[in-house]
């Protein structure tokens, strides 16, 4: 890892709940919409965490080769592990992966 690969890496902004839409009428037993849809936002980033966990931390034991066969990086998986829980770690690798290739260009791998 140089010391330009922060740099490199993309810029990564926390993903912020959508709001609900707006009901056409009131009802007066009607929970709080605002509620419900950040619940469902914790839950889903909760989930994509997880997910991220479950699939690419367990990568880290194989050999580099190995990753890059797969297309990953160690320094990118290890990067991604350290993001803030607001950030999608699995939306930010993916990132990361595409402005690697595109930095590479589509011959770079035939020698």
């Amino acid at each position: 890892m140089s010391q330009y690969e922060p740099i490199r890496r993309p810029r990564v902004v926390a993903d912020k709940p959508v709001p609900p839409p707006e009901p056409n009428i009131y009802m007066p037993a009607m929970p709080p919409l605002g509620l419900i849809a950040a619940v469902e936002h914790r839950w889903h980033v909760y989930r994509r965490r997880r997910q991220f966990r479950q699939r690419f931390l367990p990568l880290l034991a194989h050999d580099d080769h190995i990753l890059e066969d797969m297309g990953h990086h160690r320094d990118d998986i290890l990067w991604a592990s350290r993001l803030p829980l607001k950030v999608d770690a699995l939306k930010a690798l993916e990132e990361c992966r595409a402005l690697r290739k595109a930095q590479q260009g589509p011959f770079s791998r035939l020698g």
